[in-house]
């Protein structure tokens, strides 16, 4: 295992680059690489750059439709459902909540849905962009079925995350999960460092708790029908995996049952179709309940109460949500980012696909020690 220190421009230049080899518009790519390297800066890798190639592959099948448009085809005052038609899951979210954003503004609060999309990236990306304009924002996606839920051994729900944002000094509060104990990306992260998984993370085809990365990707990615990730709280109800089914389930009420699209379990990926990926979008104006200075600051003392109670250990501090995101991205602004070595090989695979020079982009880099992942440099010359 090891790492390649990037600073954030130069992985912004090659996204931005990639993106645009691979045929989207400058201002496309531009919010493509802003959702990826804000992953970075926030320290979830496993939504970062790691999630090139599957992007790649989703263009090159056909799953995901470089000439898409998002399309309002339902709307009111306080809501729209937008049809994704197969684009990049970024740039729909992006013109959601933009959508939900306006509507807002206009009438305190707004719900938008998808459906039709792909795989968007962080959800608290688009929560950020309703918090940055005082607003709270809350949005969730359905994913592939991933999920094992409780007493199944079959995956029928997805890892299905959620997000809540809300402005608060001197940090917002920022909450960005998963409904399963890790997502699909922590699994990746874990193969590529030949890490042993925890227990209660994930089983195999049988049901049985599964330690190994691979096997429990290959149920995934092979659509065995069984095994897989479990939900919060693990394994059984007396652990509380009922709670991570019950949250997983509003997730997807929110987004494929309100949207009419596809719940987890009929994601597809059929050529010009889509993955089937449904997305919702809350954003609400805190001036419908008063004065928002007087809101923000009840949440502001709050927080701090929270971070000032008495400690296990005196020498650890408490974090409120969002906190040591903001802290991870003030570092990785000063002294970069940590890429690991086989997703620097993945990228170095892209840039021999789409005729980019990989020393100018990634640096005269050794990749003797990169590991053969899911997504290997012999898919990508296919």
């Amino acid at each position: 295992m090891g790492y390649v220190r990037y600073s954030v421009e130069a992985l912004e230049r090659f996204c931005n680059d990639a993106f645009i080899k691979f045929g989207f518009t400058r201002e496309e790519a531009a919010e493509i690489t802003d959702v990826l390297i804000l992953a970075e800066l926030y320290g979830i890798q496993s939504h970062g750059t790691q999630r090139l190639v599957r992007y790649h592959k989703s263009i090159e099948n056909g799953c995901v439709r470089i000439d898409a448009k998002p399309e309002i085809v339902f709307e009111t005052p306080v809501s729209a459902v937008i049809d994704g038609h197969a684009a990049m899951g970024q740039l729909t979210s992006v013109f959601a909540m933009k959508k939900a954003i306006e509507k807002a503004k206009k009438v305190g609060v707004a719900f938008v849905t998808v459906r039709n999309s792909n795989h968007y990236g962080i959800a608290g990306y688009y929560t950020k962009m309703a918090c940055d304009q005082g607003l709270i924002g809350i949005s969730a996606t359905n994913t592939e079925s991933i999920m094992v839920h409780t007493g199944s051994r079959q995956a029928v729900l997805g890892s299905n995350p959620i997000a809540f944002a809300m402005p608060a000094e001197p940090y917002p509060f920022w909450f960005d999960a998963a409904t399963t104990v890790i997502p699909k990306g922590k699994l990746e992260v874990y193969h590529k460092a030949d890490k042993e998984l925890p227990s209660g993370w994930a089983v195999d085809s049988e049901g049985r708790e599964c330690h190994i990365p691979e096997d429990a990707l290959m149920c995934i990615d092979k659509k065995t029908g069984t095994g897989g990730i479990l939900p919060i709280g693990g394994i059984s109800e007396e652990s509380g995996s009922h709670k991570g089914y019950g949250f997983s389930m509003i997730c997807e009420i929110l987004c494929s049952i309100t949207s009419s699209g596809a719940t987890s379990n009929h994601h597809k990926r059929v050529r010009g179709e889509g993955s089937g990926t449904c997305h919702s979008f809350i954003a609400i104006d805190p001036a419908i309940f008063g004065d928002t200075e007087e809101i923000k600051k009840n949440l502001s003392v709050f927080l701090e109460e929270l971070r000032s109670a008495k400690r296990i250990d005196e020498n650890i501090p408490i974090y409120t949500h969002g906190e040591k995101e903001i802290l991870s991205y003030e570092k990785r602004l000063r002294e970069g980012i940590d890429v690991d070595i086989s997703t620097v090989g993945e990228m170095a695979a892209i840039c021999k696909y789409l005729g980019m020079d990989t020393v100018e982009y990634l640096g005269d880099v050794d990749l003797s020690s990169a590991k053969e992942t899911t997504y290997t440099v012999a898919a990508i010359d296919k």
